[in-house]
Parts: structure tokens; sequence; C-alpha cells
């Protein structure tokens, strides 16, 4: 059974014995080891893929500290000590892949943007460099990422906290997205551009949830885990919708 590491108050260490500081310089009293250290990263790690996999099947009203221990092979008061209460568990497991998604989607489109140059962007060009970052990550890094995508859509669509989670973790990406919107479409209504971001953003968690709908739909012809295709599909669809909403002219340049 693993047990929280416990610090000691510099001032309740034992002296050290004559000689020890000589041999022993890089060791700093009342810290634990890099070995220590490094054990308690690995039992962190384990106790948030433990989290991850049971809130995106469960969500988080389903799902107990003690069946986050149990799953993750540690201690209830471990994952206490890591991260307290459950709600601060959730945010952990939220904030660890929303820093990785959102820093690149902001770095591929502001990259876009630069190299399209003033008036040179499209909706199809801006929209491929902000939403591949995440169909990527979904489609290539591994089964930890497959539970994000679930969880991000799962929370996008929960009444309760899932608007105060959002806002928190994606609105930067979001309204940099928005900016640059504005650029390409500078006299359409703010409130156009939020209902078809509102739009966008619905669309986007729902297919990286990959729930199967869409495989029963099609009776087969299109499959929820194509996310190559998926993406394709909504670049294309995202633009054109943007168009609509937002009043661009119809002779726009194609990406």
């Amino acid at each position: 059974m693993i047990r929280p590491p416990v610090t000691t108050p510099d001032s309740e260490v034992a002296p050290e014995a004559p000689g020890k500081a000589a041999k022993d310089t890089n060791t700093r009293r009342g810290r634990p080891s890099k070995a220590r250290s490094a054990g308690a990263g690995v039992a962190r790690e384990s106790i948030l893929d433990a989290a991850e996999d049971l809130f995106s099947k469960h969500g988080f009203y389903g799902v107990t500290i003690r069946e986050v221990a149990r799953e993750a092979g540690v201690d209830t008061a471990l994952v206490h000590y890591y991260f307290g209460a459950k709600r601060a568990l959730f945010d952990a497991v939220f904030l660890r892949r929303a820093e990785i998604w959102n820093s690149e989607r902001v770095d591929a489109i502001n990259r876009y943007a630069q190299e399209a140059g003033p008036g040179g962007m499209t909706f199809e060009g801006l929209f491929e460099a902000f939403l591949r970052p995440p169909f990527a990550w979904s489609l290539k890094g591994g089964p930890g990422w497959k539970h994000y995508s679930a969880l991000v859509a799962q929370t996008n669509a929960n009444p309760a906290f899932g608007g105060e989670i959002m806002t928190r973790y994606f609105d930067p990406a979001a309204r940099r997205l928005i900016e640059l919107i504005k650029e390409i479409v500078p006299d359409a209504p703010e409130v156009d551009l939020y209902w078809a971001y509102h739009n966008l953003s619905g669309a986007l968690t729902l297919t990286l949830g990959e729930t199967g709908r869409l495989d029963r739909l099609s009776g087969g012809l299109c499959r929820s885990g194509d996310l190559e295709s998926a993406c394709d599909y909504m670049v294309r669809f995202a633009a054109a919708g943007f168009r609509a909403v937002c009043g661009t002219r119809p002779d726009s340049p194609p990406a």
C-alpha cells in the first residue's frame, strides 16, 4: 500500500553525522531524493490517467475517489494528498491536456495568419489550422487522448458546470480564433460570430467523442472513428457555415 510522502521541517531534521556533509554535498535536508520524487511523479500521473478514464466513461458524479485509487493501484489517501477533493482532481485531469490542445491550436492559427498575410486568410485555411491538432492527438495520441476527447464532449454538454470549465480552459484559444475570423469578415455582427462558433464547438466535441451514432445512422457508410475524414468534413462544414451566417461574399478565395 502506497502512503503519501511525508516531509519533515528542516528544524526537525536530526543533525548530520560528522563528515557526512563532505560525502553528500548534493543532498538537502528535508527534501525528498530524486528517486523518491520520480516515484511520486509516476504515482501522480497514474492517478490522473485512472481518473481520466473513469470520468470519461461515467461522468463526474458517477466516479468516487475510492474508485480512482483502486483503478490507479494506490491508496485513497494518496489521491487526497495530491489533489484534495474530487473537483480538484477533475480540474487537474482537464487542465493536463487542455494546455497541449490550446497551445498547439493557437500556434497553428497564428502561424497560418502570418504566412497568409493581410487579406490572404480563408475560412478553410484558418479552420484547418485550428481543428487539425485535436483530431491528430485523438487519432495518434493513444488511449489517454481518446478518454480526454470523450471527457471534453461530455463536459461541453454538462449544464451544471460544463460552461464554467470550458470557459476557463478553452475560451482563450476560441477568442484568438474569433479575432482572426474578424479579419476575414470585418463587417460581420459579433452576435453572428459567436453563434457560428457555438455551433462549431458543439460539432467538434461531439465528433471527437466518437459515440458511434454516425455509424448506426449511416448503416456503416460512415465511421465515427475515421477522424481523418471527420476533420476534412468539419473544415468544409465550418467554412460554409461561417460564410452563410456571417454574410461573407460568395467569391471568397478557396484555401
